[in-house]
């Protein structure tokens, strides 16, 4: 019990720079709170102690703020930062490693009874403020939930969904562009569709630089390949040969422009 603790306050020492010690975690982190008397709570309901379970979650959301169904399933190294409004449903899964800001539903779409109606998180998922994951499906691994998106569909690992609805963004795409980012000194804090101009314009000048990259390299292979043709054509006399040679001269005159 003490080692899982340490490892709660562990965790949130790691991802919030406002932590300092861990008697504050201890005492003044109302998402640590939650997540130890969510461990009662569901002890209490998978031995059939229902109501005793119930009771436990309900006072937790009257001291946190934060309500957690007794039958919801949480991981290890969970962190609820701020966490006020965050409600967790009964059949809801959250995988080891993930982050919860405050003003999230992780909620159901269907009415039946002994059916999955919450969402499942993978490790290390993300769920930013106010965003609502609706239905019984899968949140990959080191998936993104984008601040006030509403998420209906299963989020492939690594993506970044965000909008309402919400909409994929292809983790290939995100990692190009950290990639391009980090060769010209400059990484965006979080990739999300309301960012200020200033950021709208640097992803675009990223974006921009990446394909002229990529045009710059198959030009270069292109003149290689024409190089290394004239070179063979030096030895194959005829018209041939001196289409070759314009054809070379053509594009080195237009490179050296």
């Amino acid at each position: 019990m003490f080692s899982r603790l340490r490892s709660d306050i562990q965790c949130i020492l790691d991802r919030d720079p406002a932590a300092r010690t861990a008697w504050e975690v201890l005492t003044c982190y109302p998402g640590l709170h939650a997540l130890v008397l969510h461990r009662r709570a569901h002890w209490c309901w998978n031995h059939g102690l229902k109501w005793l379970g119930r009771f436990i979650s309900h006072s937790s959301r009257f001291f946190t703020g934060i309500e957690i169904h007794p039958g919801a399933r949480i991981g290890e190294r969970v962190f609820f930062d701020h966490a006020m409004g965050v409600v967790v449903g009964e059949t809801a899964e959250i995988g080891d490693g993930c982050t919860i800001y405050q003003g999230v539903t992780l909620g159901g779409t269907s009415l039946y009874k002994g059916v999955k109606r919450h969402p499942t998180l993978g490790r290390n998922v993300v769920v930013g403020a106010g965003a609502q994951v609706l239905g019984g499906f899968m949140v990959g691994d080191g998936a993104r939930v984008g601040s006030n998106a509403v998420v209906t569909k299963p989020v492939p690992a690594g993506a970044t969904a965000v909008g309402n609805p919400a909409r994929i963004i292809q983790a290939e795409l995100d990692v190009k562009r950290e990639e391009v980012a980090s060769k010209m000194g400059f990484s965006a804090y979080g990739v999300t569709q309301n960012d200020d101009p200033l950021s709208q314009a640097m992803r675009g000048l990223i974006d921009n630089a990446a394909a002229q990259e990529h045009q710059i390299a198959l030009l270069w292979q292109t003149i290689d390949k024409l190089s290394a043709q004239r070179h063979e054509a030096d030895c194959v006399p005829g018209d041939a040969a001196r289409s070759e040679h314009f054809e070379a001269d053509k594009l080195n005159q237009l490179v050296g422009k």
